[in-house]
């Protein structure tokens, strides 16, 4: 029986366990994120220092630890009651085409149960069967090894509608899933590796030519939060930022220095605002007078570039952003990189000579029309160094290449995949991931964003206004692709009443709550044995198991908004647990331990989840 969900995999039906490869490292620690930690029943703040890396090393953070999710654990329990129906003689033989694939959803409704699949109508017609009666065979099945085994996964199974089979959990799987969390709280909410593979994202790559803004500064926001559920779903992930040092974008801008420092107009294509003034005022005299002799606007393009892209750096390091690598544009050149990918193509026989020029044969692949790779005067084009660039990335072992861009670069996408192609690569293997639109309102109007008016807003100033974590929520809980309109003021006015500070105030109330209970001299149990058939424990302990599905499925999806949306759900569960259970008593010091241990695990829960998305979890608002 194949276990579908999980990219088509089957996994071992033993009931000795299910072996996969170990993720990395997770949670706040290993994020090198501010997190409180329980130690003798006080609650105090670590973190990890993370320095940034400017070349292609990177750490892996592979441990033991194997964790798997309740929803694959389910499936290899209706896999093996599939078995047990066929030993029986109640179903026959799985078929061959692949229809035997397991389905797992969660109820709508938890009064149906913890999880349910619609195997019985999938295999309905491929079996000529009625789906009831494979629906009453699985639940009988399930059902049989709930009495046979004590610590069996599901306690009881059950048919609905016109064949869908309604798991419930036994309360010792949940025990144990509450004893896993408390017992590796840096591991809790890893999954098994989704892919092995190293992959690298390449993300922000603004130009030095001015501040880090925030229509630009959105691939931060993307990237960051797409390297760290990658790597959450057990994949080696490098960070890499990539800039034009030299060209006409960076002359321009040394003409704008040099224009405001002799008072004279700013060139047309030049660049304006108070960042201009502010390096008219830094330049050096003796950068002056050395930049007569040659090209001035370069010679003083390339200080400025190289001041900017100091600010840029120090933004991003304000936001918990760091590069594992930075990489320049020259270098592609200088190195050979686009001669190198020019050949490639060459010797595929997909690029010829017309006009003077060099172009791809990209029509060979759907595009509309060819493209030019070197211009008839030599010069490569901006194509040409994107191509060149793939062939360096993959020449240092990268088994995908997954790009953050614009939504104005759309139409570059499809002729670097299909150059990638052309040149031997798997196309499949190079992704663009375009971000939608920012907008920015201020006094009920839209603030045009621009560099060269000097019109934009920062990052530093979002940052200012917003804080780094309600910013990172903001981005995280909407979709890469999704345009968004931020209303500056209304944000500003609204901060406190974020999402972002529901969850952190839960976290927060409940570090408070294990402290008093160390002024009590009561601490957190090692389990929560026996306290989950009460109501408002089990429903708190139901919705702490499912992280590890909502890590799993956030990798699956490259997005990070069912994070943020489970966040808010498991700070919902403990304030209402909290409400319903008393937590501390001395009068009642065993229970006590079991509510503090559940109440431990929503913590560890809500840090580790926060600490996914660069939030940092405090002890105390």
């Amino acid at each position: 029986m194949w276990l579908a969900g999980s990219a088509g995999r089957s996994l071992s039906r033993g009931t000795g366990g299910l072996a996969v490869e170990a993720p990395p490292a997770f949670g706040l620690a290993a994020l090198g994120v501010p997190t409180p930690i329980q130690h003798d029943g006080r609650v105090r703040t670590a973190c990890r220092d993370r320095s940034p890396r400017y070349h292609g090393e990177v750490t892996d953070h592979a441990v033991s630890l194997t964790a798997i999710s309740l929803r694959d654990q389910v499936r290899a329990a209706i896999a093996r009651a599939w078995d047990r129906a066929v030993a029986s003689g109640e179903l026959p033989a799985e078929p061959p085409d692949g229809s035997g694939q397991i389905d797992i959803t969660r109820p709508t409704n938890p009064e149906h149960g913890d999880f349910s699949t619609n195997l019985a109508l999938r295999l309905a017609r491929p079996l000529g069967m009625p789906p009831t009666s494979i629906a009453t065979a699985l639940a009988d099945a399930l059902n049989a090894e709930a009495a046979a085994e004590p610590e069996a996964l599901v306690r009881e199974a059950s048919t609905a509608g016109p064949g869908f089979v309604n798991l419930r959990l036994a309360d010792s799987t949940l025990e144990r899933v509450i004893s896993r969390a408390l017992a590796e709280p840096d591991g809790w909410g890893r999954v098994s590796n989704i892919a092995s593979r190293h992959v690298n994202v390449e993300f922000v790559s603004a130009n030095p030519t001015g501040p880090l803004t925030v229509g630009n500064a959105r691939g931060a926001f993307v990237g960051d939060l797409l390297a760290r559920v990658l790597e959450a779903g057990g994949q080696r992930v490098t960070r890499e930022y990539y800039f034009n040092d030299s060209g006409a974008q960076v002359r321009n801008l040394g003409a704008s220095v040099i224009a405001t420092v002799e008072g004279s107009p700013i060139p047309e294509d030049g660049y304006h605002g108070d960042y201009v003034a502010d390096l008219a005022k830094a330049v050096p005299a003796a950068l002056l007078g050395l930049a007569g002799s040659e090209d001035p606007a370069s010679v003083v393009g390339q200080w400025a570039a190289q001041r900017v892209r100091a600010g840029i750096e120090a933004s991003l390091e304000r936001l918990g952003v760091h590069f594992d690598v930075w990489t320049t544009e020259g270098r592609l050149h200088s190195e050979g990189w686009v001669e190198r990918a020019v050949e490639r193509l060459r010797d595929a026989g997909r690029v010829y000579e017309a006009d003077g020029a060099t172009w791809f044969r990209s029509t060979s692949f759907g595009d509309d029309k060819d493209r030019v790779i070197i211009r008839s005067d030599g010069s490569p084009t901006y194509f040409a160094a994107d191509i060149g660039y793939v062939v360096e990335k993959f020449s240092r072992g990268f088994d995908r290449l997954v790009f953050i861009w614009g939504a104005d670069h759309h139409g570059t996408v499809a002729r670097v995949r299909n150059a990638a192609e052309a040149m031997g690569f798997d196309k499949n293997e190079v992704e663009m991931i375009l971000t939608g639109w920012v907008r920015f309102i201020r006094d009920g109007e839209e603030i045009s964003m621009s560099k060269r008016a000097g019109t934009f807003i920062t990052l530093d100033e979002l940052l200012s206004e917003l804080g780094t974590d309600a910013a990172r929520w903001f981005f995280a809980s909407r979709g890469a692709n999704v345009n968004m309109d931020i209303d500056i003021e209304l944000a500003s006015r609204q901060s406190s009443e974020n999402p972002v500070y529901y969850v952190q105030y839960a976290h927060a109330r409940i570090a408070s709550i294990l402290r008093k209970a160390a002024d009590a001299d009561l601490a957190p149990g090692r389990g929560v044995d026996g306290l989950l058939h009460g109501e408002p424990e089990g429903r708190l302990a139901r919705v702490v198991a499912r992280f590890p599905e909502v890590v799993e499925d956030a990798a699956r999806a490259q997005e990070t908004q069912g994070i943020t949306t489970y966040a808010t759900e498991l700070a919902t569960a403990f304030h209402a647990f909290y409400r319903d259970a008393r937590v501390v008593d001395a009068d009642e010091p065993e229970r006590s331990a079991k509510r503090l241990a559940l109440v431990e695990a929503a913590r560890i829960t809500l840090a580790n989840g926060l600490g996914l998305l660069g939030i940092s979890a405090p002890g105390s608002m």
